[in-house]
């Protein structure tokens, strides 16, 4: 499975999906490993950040340089657990820890106000003033129990976004 010249295996197939709680089917896989090998574009088993930016739809998500934080080398294994958490048979606690990994940009496992208002920053561009955005989300913490002070941790996102019918999906092509 390191060498994207080769084919996926039944085993593979399915190792791939256990790694990924069976958030895709074996059909879907395959269509993400012929995906998977379109990216690589070097034959390495690893996808590189360039590698990335060069699907239009990733370079101009507002969000893609965090994501590419958390997509940079990856294997394939690798890439399909990432793309599970857009699977509509994600669990929305799979989805969670997956937004909660993009506002933790220091990993150290706590999201901090600058941290939301970094990430608010890059979904709002310029629409919106930096004192417009600061309150804002002044005003949603307060809404969810916490200050500006607070440090979230993973339970918090959990309790803020778990009732909040959370949808995240893509669609995975079959050919």
């Amino acid at each position: 499975m390191g060498n994207t010249s080769s084919m996926l295996t039944q085993y593979d197939i399915e190792e791939v999906q256990q790694h990924c709680n069976y958030t895709f089917t074996q059909q879907e896989i395959v269509s993400l490993y012929e995906r998977f090998c379109q990216l690589d574009r070097n034959s390495s088993g690893f996808i590189t950040a360039d590698e990335f930016l060069s699907l239009p739809e990733f370079a101009v998500n507002p969000l893609s340089q965090r994501l590419l934080r958390l997509l940079d080398g990856l294997n394939f294994k690798e890439f399909v657990a990432f793309l599970s958490a857009f699977s509509p048979r994600a669990t929305l606690q799979h989805k969670i820890e997956f937004i909660f990994k993009v506002y933790d940009t220091d990993c150290n496992g706590k999201v901090s106000f600058n941290d939301m208002l970094d990430v608010l920053r890059d979904l709002t561009g310029q629409f919106i003033s930096e004192h417009q955005r600061e309150q804002v989300l002044a005003q949603v913490l307060e809404e969810a129990g916490y200050k500006k002070d607070s440090l979230l941790v993973l339970a918090d996102f959990m309790k803020i976004l778990g009732n909040s019918g959370l949808k995240m999906e893509v669609e995975v092509p079959i050919d």
